[in-house]
């Protein structure tokens, strides 16, 4: 049991990393899984680069940009019922890739940043394509003539999380190796695990542990596929389903608790007031007038914003941007952000519920904003909103959201909400902070008579 101190500058409230059952499925996906299913199976698909290339072979997209992409139309013919795919395992989709850092210069220098580090942010961008490889491995089509390209499109709804470790320690003459499989499927849905590791001296060091949501869609994008159902093989994938489940359910329940749509919880409101009061001016009655307590800083003065330009060297068949370029982005100016913010280079712990809620077309501008929206002590919690920008309509529409957790060398200056609006992206960023780091309360906030919040019993979690 690890605890955990959130700071504030009038006290400290003490959160708590419990064992809970989620936890410890937690650790079973970041661990076991991968051991187990490379003792099995062992497959390599090569190279990231080697994968880029058969996936171009497995759909039939050719190289070169049309402003009109190619149609796709004549493959909806082998479009296929459900009841004809045959049961998949989790051991028919695991297979493994590398990105050669020890052995090519060229691809060195992709992955390198200004510190001399490996880019992450590069890494998110290939793990991305990688979950798109392992879901062409998972699909089968058994009616399928020979020489016919697959008749599938897969798009990318939601990176449930990706957590970061030794990231300082990673070398850059050491090769990368990704390994992943389906692990979850729903009727076109299929929830993929990748792991990233560095193999050093006979061992692994553990790098990156992902969870993609993918969709199947047919060959024109223009609706769902069926995905080939998964039946575990033996008692550990059994285990691991489970949990998986588990874990879709939970995102379901989740979806309907946002506090852009049910109202915060009770503690939440009582956290709300307790920064109202410590923002509002206890000598006036004036309207809107705010002050800023020490070390702390407001919301509205703490973001970054970039316009990009997508070009098609970053698109699929459906001259939409890859979901891979647009987490790249949106990681690096996180990075810029919270440097920024704490005045050196944070190292980036976590990346969740990166949701994909329309496509980027190639023909669109790229605005992104990187939002400071939760602060305890040596962390920060940004939400990083990517939107497109339609210069004939003139019209933004939101893209995408990601939601990035950084941890400092030192304590960070407290970030504020001036508004209510503003307060909400603080509870919303806080609720997120918690689950980065596996963290619950261990107390429900109550009020006591000073005003001032105080700590209660923590309950037991729930079994």
């Amino acid at each position: 049991m690890t605890r955990l101190s959130l700071w504030t500058p009038r006290r400290w409230h003490y959160l708590i990393r419990t064992p809970t059952r989620w936890s410890l499925h937690c650790d079973l996906r970041h661990y076991y899984m991968d051991e187990y299913l490379k003792q099995k199976s062992n497959h390599s698909s090569g190279t990231i680069d080697d994968i880029v290339i058969k996936l171009r072979e497995s759909t039939g997209v050719e190289i070169g940009y049309n402003l009109v992409p190619k149609s796709r139309e004549n493959l909806l013919k082998y479009h296929p019922k459900q009841e004809e795919l045959p049961t998949r395992s989790m051991n028919d989709s695991y297979t493994i890739a590398t990105v050669p850092l020890d052995s090519n210069e060229l691809i060195r220098e992709r992955y390198v940043n200004h510190l001399g580090l490996v880019r992450l942010g590069r890494l998110m961008e290939d793990m991305d394509m990688f979950a798109v490889w392992i879901c062409h491995r998972h699909i089968k089509l058994p009616n399928l003539p020979k020489n016919v390209f697959l008749p599938y499109t897969f798009v990318t709804v939601l990176v449930d999380r990706v957590d970061f470790k030794n990231t300082e320690n990673l070398e850059l003459d050491k090769r990368l190796e990704l390994s992943g499989f389906v692990s979850w499927t729903g009727s076109s849905s299929m929830e993929i695990t990748i792991y990233v590791r560095q193999p050093r001296k006979g061992q692994y060091v553990n790098v990156t542990k992902a969870l993609f949501i993918m969709v199947a869609h047919n060959a024109t994008n223009t609706g769902s596929a069926p995905a080939n159902s998964l039946a575990p093989a033996d008692e550990m994938e059994q285990k691991y389903w489970e949990a998986a489940n588990e874990r879709q359910m939970e995102r379901k329940r989740a979806r309907g608790e946002s506090v852009f749509i049910t109202p915060p919880l009770e503690h939440e409101q009582a956290i709300m007031y307790h920064v109202l009061k410590r923002t509002t001016p206890h000598n006036t009655f004036e309207l809107n007038k705010r002050i800023l307590p020490h070390r702390c800083r407001w919301m509205a003065d703490s973001l970054c914003s970039t316009l990009l330009k997508p070009y098609p060297q970053n698109r699929n068949a459906q001259n939409t941007i890859f979901g891979g370029y647009l987490m790249r982005k949106a990681v690096e100016l996180s990075v810029v952000m919270a440097s920024v913010y704490v005045g050196h280079a944070p190292r980036l712990k976590c990346v969740s519920d990166i949701s994909f809620l329309k496509p980027v077309m190639v023909t669109d501008f790229l605005q992104m904003n990187a939002h400071v929206v939760y602060t305890s002590h040596n962390y920060l919690q940004l939400m990083t909103i990517a939107q497109n920008f339609n210069t004939d309509r003139r019209e933004h529409t939101t893209t995408n959201i990601f939601y990035i957790t950084f941890k400092a060398d030192t304590i960070v200056d407290e970030v504020l909400p001036g508004s209510y609006r503003e307060m909400l992206w603080y509870i919303h960023g806080r609720r997120k902070f918690l689950s980065a780091l596996h963290l619950q309360m261990q107390y429900p906030l109550a009020n006591n008579n000073e005003g001032e919040l105080k700590d209660s019993p923590a309950k037991a979690p729930a079994k």
